[in-house]
């Protein structure tokens, strides 16, 4: 689903052999943090000790904000409900009641961003919220979507072999380096809206062909399990209202034994103004495939356009509605809510107008999950 304006996004010899590899090529990007991202970075260690309160009650109500540090960087600030600047996951966390972060990782991008140490950077400062985190592989330079699953650069001649020990050795640092921060990762996604398949063309998914994905995925896996052994590993495919698109996808997966914790969904209600339908065609998903596959289901990500706030505020009660009925569901996670409209070339889902919070993720601030 294009999240740019809808007119149309081991065991320890495994993770001992990932580290050696990583060692002898570059996948990672820089070692250290670019100057210009931590000089964008506000301060909340002293703010917020390690032992502030949050509103983590085991269902995460998550924000992806894999843009914030780029944002900053640009000169973008947000403020309160009274008009003073704050930090903005501070914002998410105590005006929004957002409780989880979810951050995307590439692998040697332009300028840095979502590289490994910007993620760093963002992990610390959820951390210092005690925000869980969530952690989402692209497994590419930039965005990996439905449209767009490039191989990153320094992997495009590899063999299939080099590629799942450049997978794993990718994996294995980013958390790893997580790890040695103090940083709990409680979810990990391997690929990002995979349905057509992950790094093509190797990893390409189409009719009843899975070619080599299967392979790819179960190296990120192996590698997840070896750093985070109790974390569940995610596998995310995106409109998750398509009941067709579900059943073909992991009836294929099942085929092939590919081996995940749960399913992740994303859901851009289009057109917009189907948003009450879809929500119920999603509903209705989320309990099917569920029963069918017999796996716990996250919406790892969500949006509605800017300016339904009411309505997005209405979709989010529907499915927290449903959750506290039938806990069908694990949580769902609102993609980019801090980024104003038009960002990017066409952001259109941002819960935030002239840096202040709309009404649109209310539901997750009022959300009590026992009544």
């Amino acid at each position: 689903m294009n999240k740019f304006n809808n007119m149309n996004k081991f065991p320890s010899r495994i993770l001992s052999s990932a580290r050696d590899f990583l060692a002898s090529i570059a996948v990672c990007g820089a070692a250290i943090a670019p100057a210009h991202m931590e000089a964008a970075a506000p301060s909340v260690l002293a703010e917020f000790p390690s032992d502030s309160v949050v509103n983590y009650h085991g269902f995460p109500l998550g924000a992806d904000v894999g843009w914030l540090t780029e944002l900053e960087a640009g000169g973008e600030k947000f403020f309160d409900s009274e008009g003073n600047q704050a930090d903005c996951m501070r914002l998410l966390k105590e005006e929004c009641g957002v409780n989880a972060i979810r951050l995307r990782v590439w692998v040697n991008p332009e300028g840095g961003w979502n590289g490994k140490e910007d993620v760093l950077l963002k992990s610390r400062r959820a951390q210092q919220l005690n925000l869980p985190l969530m952690i989402d592989f692209h497994f590419s330079d930039s965005w990996a979507d439905p449209s767009q699953q490039r191989m990153p650069k320094a992997w495009e001649e590899y063999s299939l072999p080099q590629l799942t020990e450049a997978v794993a050795a990718h994996v294995t640092d980013v958390l790893s380096a997580l790890k040695e921060a103090g940083i709990d990762v409680k979810w990990v996604q391997v690929g990002n809206e995979v349905p057509n398949g992950m790094m093509l063309p190797a990893g390409a998914v189409k009719d009843q062909d899975a070619h080599h994905f299967p392979e790819l995925f179960e190296a990120g896996y192996k590698a997840s399990k070896a750093v985070y052994p109790d974390t569940p590993v995610i596998l995310h495919i995106d409109r998750g209202n398509n009941e067709e698109l579900y059943a073909w996808f992991f009836d294929l997966m099942e085929k092939n034994n590919v081996n995940y914790d749960m399913m992740g969904m994303s859901f851009y209600p289009w057109p917009y103004d189907k948003w009450e339908e879809q929500t119920d065609e999603l509903i209705a998903n989320i309990k099917r495939v569920k029963e069918r596959y017999g796996k716990p289901v996250m919406i790892c990500e969500i949006g509605l356009h800017y300016d339904m706030d009411r309505e997005c505020a209405e979709m989010l009660t529907r499915l927290l509605d449903e959750y506290k009925a039938s806990k069908s569901f694990e949580g769902i996670f609102y993609w980019e809510p801090e980024a104003p409209a038009g960002y990017n070339g066409g952001y259109d889902k941002s819960c935030f107008k002239e840096g202040r919070p709309t009404k649109a993720l209310s539901p997750f601030k009022n959300f009590k999950p026992n009544n």
